[in-house]
């Protein structure tokens, strides 16, 4: 895929992960820490076909809907899952090495997957990262037996049933998107037309940052899930608020949010490449 390089790579932002600003677990915590037994479903009442973990986040292999089985595969999470990007900064053609575990549809580790490149990553307008593999979907099904996701080239509605299946917990949550957020503010970050979960049933925890967001009973992919109310604060980190067109700010204990991807589409030439530089483009450059 063709990415023109932005932007700078913040790896001092990884000093501060601590105090991340989503659904991140605290690095000292990764080992000690388990989920309320009452926020879950059995692990087997989902489907992981596809869904994968990293360190401290989950995230999906996933594939556009044009995809060949000869192309590279794909890798999405959240941006915060690659460092705590600056607001503005985008990341972009780097080099990575980074490895994910791959599952089975049980939910057992089916093996591991390795990036060859960071395509993409920012925390400005969405939170979202997407790194391309060194293993094609071919290769993948051929040795793991496992499909990607499909992400959705549409947003979407208010209503909609949905799933969110984190790799990190091996455990999912169940609800609708209750509302499509102008603006959700979070420390200093912003993001544009967050999904925003309806209650109760996806109250997110730290380690399910970057899981798939997927249309219920499908294996579509229409956001990526990455943070949660915590306390009840008004726009701070790991409390986010949303405002709306007027200015007026919302902010409710409990409000769980997920970014938009269906933007990657818009950004995508004649050969089906991302290309920042096609005026389409959605993304931040």
């Amino acid at each position: 895929m063709r990415i023109p390089i932005f932007g700078s790579f913040v790896l001092s932002c990884v000093l501060f992960a601590a105090q991340s600003a989503m659904a991140f677990p605290e690095w000292g915590d990764l080992r000690s820490m388990e989920p309320p037994s009452d926020q879950f479903g059995p692990a087997d009442d989902f489907d992981y076909e596809g869904i994968v973990a990293l360190s401290g986040c989950s995230g999906s292999l996933v594939r556009f809907e044009d995809s060949f089985e000869d192309d590279f595969a794909m890798i999405l999470t959240n941006g915060h899952c690659v460092s705590l990007i600056r607001p503005g900064v985008v990341l972009s053609d780097q080099n990575s090495s980074r490895r994910f575990t791959l599952l089975n549809p049980d939910s057992s580790n089916a093996g591991t997957v390795t990036a060859q490149k960071l395509l993409y990553a920012t925390m400005t307008k969405t939170d979202m990262a997407i790194y391309l593999l060194k293993e094609s979907y071919a290769k993948i099904k051929q040795r793991y037996g496992i499909d990607a996701l499909t992400m959705a080239s549409q947003m979407p509605l208010v209503d909609d049933p949905i799933e969110i299946i984190s790799g990190y917990w091996k455990r999912g949550y169940r609800c609708s998107v209750e509302a499509i957020a102008y603006e959700v503010l979070e420390g200093g970050w912003t993001f544009e037309d967050s999904v925003r979960y309806s209650r109760p049933g996806c109250e997110v925890i730290g380690g399910t940052s970057g899981s798939p967001v997927l249309l219920a009973g499908t294996r579509t992919v229409v956001a990526v899930n990455n943070s949660i109310n915590e306390r009840g604060g008004r726009c701070q980190t790991n409390n986010p608020c949303e405002r709306d067109e007027q200015g007026n700010l919302i902010y409710e204990k409990g409000y769980g949010y997920a970014q938009q991807t269906y933007w990657v589409y818009s950004c995508r030439d004649e050969n089906g490449d991302i290309d920042l530089n096609q005026e389409s483009c959605l993304l931040p450059k």
